[in-house]
């Protein structure tokens, strides 16, 4: 998939649901759960339980949604889930052989980073965007927004801290889009397995981004 194809992806969407799956028909369920309300762009961390295969069945039975990992560590790992059938990576640091070597083979790679110096590193380096993470550390939305100034070409998506209450206030400050985990997936509500509670919590989150009102700061 194209860097192109998939920032028009994040852009429509807005929302990407992050599964950390301690057992694989968890890291399974919550996935169908969030993608009966619509959620389309869905990252199955690599330290999940037997993510690969995760990705594998995702990708077959859920055409309609894109199914990425995240989590990468190493140039190794980045290999694995590409054989796995992931179609965007995310990375919680900057690796710039990892990046260039994932847009090679047009998979889109984003890189997590903090400072301004990563940020524009990590995109002069050939990544599709970047993921500023833990956003909440440094502020969050009001960070995104000093960031926005100088670095507006640079389509940003906060990961650590977003809410679903929060989510709509770092879109509207220029955000692309944003990642979501414990938000979407509450622990009390996977290990009761009530899969209708998480699929409730897509559907307000969907509900959220569909009211919002956007302007041209959004990427």
């Amino acid at each position: 998939m194209s860097n192109q194809l998939w920032l028009s992806q994040l852009k429509e969407h807005k929302a990407i649901a992050v599964i950390r799956a301690p057992e694989i028909s968890l890291g399974y369920q919550m996935a169908l759960a969030v993608s009966s309300e619509g959620v389309k762009l869905i990252e199955i961390t690599w330290n999940s339980h037997r993510a690969a295969d995760l990705i594998g069945k995702l990708r077959v039975e859920l055409p309609n949604c894109i199914i990425g990992t995240g989590t990468l560590l190493n140039f190794k790992q980045m290999q694995e889930a590409i054989a796995a059938g992931a179609q965007f990576l995310f990375t919680p640091h900057v690796d710039l052989a990892m990046i260039q070597a994932a847009v090679a083979i047009d998979v889109p790679i984003v890189p997590g980073a903090l400072s301004p110096t990563e940020i524009v590193t990590a995109w002069a380096s050939g990544a599709s965007c970047v993921k500023v993470f833990p956003v909440e550390a440094l502020g969050g939305v009001q960070y995104i927004k000093s960031l926005r100034g100088p670095l507006g070409h640079i389509p940003l998506i906060p990961t650590g801290g977003i809410t679903l209450e929060n989510t709509m206030d770092f879109l509207e400050a220029g955000a692309i889009a944003v990642g979501l985990s414990s938000q979407l997936f509450p622990k009390k509500f996977v290990e009761a397995r009530n899969w209708q509670a998480i699929a409730q919590q897509a559907k307000n989150l969907m509900q959220r981004i569909g009211n919002g009102d956007w302007g041209m700061g959004n990427g």
